[in-house]
């Protein structure tokens, strides 16, 4: 009997939820697939069905994961009053959600080393880093920004995010590493926005 999409979906969904508790426990190289489609209650056929093999599965999860996490940047940034304010939001919520357990193995150990820096930079360009260009984008149409290139300044902001979140990720003390994240992150974008005023 064929299933109705409605029960596909929710094969779907249940082996994305069991699979991102393998991948976040185990990492990819250790999580078993027979362990995470016993769990979901599946076959391995319906795994290899809707994502092919363990790296297109991974490709779903980490992909479910960039989307949480630009989520929870729009949600950040939006309680902002103004650009400026949503600007350091949104770069805070980025950092904060990245770190998380359910999210840091998954999005910054495992992510690049098992799809490569290209499918992962991919994935961030259209999530957070998407979110972070039109923010910017948004702030030179409005005179924030004196005129520099909106794509230099994503890539620049987006490359220091990431670098600060895995430095982040490897301290035994978190809630330093993150205080000392916010006051630096803080002071460079209050000196940048300084000299935009100046110009």
């Amino acid at each position: 009997m064929k299933k109705s999409k409605a029960e596909a979906n929710e094969t779907i969904r249940r082996l994305i939820e069991v699979a991102r508790a393998h991948f976040t426990e185990h990492g990819y190289a250790d999580a078993a697939l027979e362990t995470i489609v016993a769990e979901a209650q599946l076959t391995r056929g319906a795994l290899y069905h809707h994502f092919g093999n363990k790296k297109g599965l991974f490709r779903i999860v980490l992909e479910s994961v960039q989307q949480e996490v630009a989520a929870r940047v729009e949600e950040g940034a939006s309680k902002g009053e103004d650009l400026w304010e949503q600007l350091y939001l949104g770069c805070r919520a980025f950092v904060t959600a990245a770190v998380e357990p359910a999210n840091k193995r998954i999005m910054l150990i495992d992510g690049p080393s098992v799809l490569g820096w290209s499918a992962w930079r991919e994935m961030d360009a259209n999530n957070s880093m998407r979110l972070l260009r039109g923010q910017l984008q948004m702030m030179k149409q409005q005179g924030y920004l004196s005129p520099v290139s909106i794509d230099a300044m994503t890539h620049f902001l987006s490359g220091a995010l990431n670098e600060i979140t895995l430095w982040n990720a490897q301290q035994l003390d978190h809630q330093q590493a993150m205080d000392e994240t916010m006051k630096v992150m803080s002071l460079f974008l209050d000196g940048f926005k300084r000299r935009a005023a100046e110009e």
